[in-house]
């Protein structure tokens, strides 16, 4: 059976809630930038093997910049935070 909206309470959060929330909050840019770093040095690995192989296009080119500026954005990021021990860099 169904709850009714009406019987679910959903405020005010209980502090144990705002707590974890907030230390969610604070994290996200963190677990963000780990992301951007890992997905675009595995597409910067696989450009930098097109360009070794002669084959890269301007096009590639581009996006091998791209993936490059992205990991250094979050590097930076990371830096900032002092986790540069996330993408096996020292803090």
């Amino acid at each position: 059976m169904a709850v009714a909206a009406a019987e679910t309470p959903t405020a005010p959060l209980p502090a144990a809630a705002l707590s974890a929330l907030a230390r969610l909050h604070s994290a996200f840019p963190v677990v963000q930038a780990v992301t951007v770093y890992e997905t675009a040095a595995v597409h910067a690995v696989q450009l930098a093997a097109l360009a070794e192989s002669g084959l890269m296009s301007d096009l590639d080119a581009d996006d091998l910049a791209h993936a490059e500026e992205l990991m250094a954005g979050a590097r930076a990021t990371l830096h900032a935070a002092g986790r540069l021990d996330l993408i096996g860099g020292a803090s």
